[in-house]
């Protein structure tokens, strides 16, 4: 049996469309709180998912790579493809990841699948993140203790072709969820 008749079958017990929806924006734009709180919602509401967090990862599968533009790529490639694999297992895998570059972004996209690929791009301005700053990471940046921190000295590309963009300093967490869900609603339903 094909990986994709797999997928389909799994689908249909589970009752929901196995979709990749990945956040990217700056650090400190939201990704993790508002992957996180979709996931709750969207659990709460019987769908199965599964999230995939870049400190999670980072700090276990891919704990081996550092921040030079080949590890950044290499790191989005094998999320990638453990994303494929819960997708074929019919889950919905919600990714919380910098993915600073286009071709990043659409290496994951090409690995999952266009298909199964939504984009939602935190587009919060670089202040309002450094004002909430909840790892220090701008401020060890700003006393330079840490060097090559995406969107101050290492490019960060907003996306082309985000399917949804948000600036979340102008929504509190439950608008932007309830927003998202609203959105991806019918992209989950089977």
């Amino acid at each position: 049996m094909k990986q994709e008749q797999i997928k389909e079958i799994h689908e249909e017990k589970f009752e929901q469309k196995a979709v990749c929806i990945w956040f990217t924006g700056l650090s400190g734009s939201g990704k993790s709180t508002l992957a996180e709180a979709l996931q709750e919602k969207l659990v709460e509401n019987g769908n199965i998912t599964q999230y995939l967090d870049g400190d999670l990862l980072r700090n276990s599968l891919n704990n081996n790579l550092g921040f030079s533009d080949a590890d950044r790529l290499e790191n989005i490639r094998r999320v990638a493809e453990v994303t494929k694999l819960f997708l074929t297992a019919g889950f919905i895998c919600i990714n919380a990841f910098i993915s600073p570059t286009n071709e990043i972004r659409n290496l994951a996209k090409k690995i999952i699948g266009e298909e199964n690929f939504i984009e939602i791009y935190l587009n919060t301005p670089i202040e309002t993140c450094e004002k909430r700053d909840p790892k220090g990471l701008y401020a060890k940046v700003r006393k330079g203790e840490l060097k090559n921190f995406t969107g101050i000295d290492a490019v960060f590309e907003a996306p082309k072709n985000a399917d949804f963009v948000i600036d979340t300093g102008n929504f509190t967490i439950d608008e932007a969820i309830n927003f998202i869900y609203n959105q991806i609603f019918p992209l989950i339903s089977l």
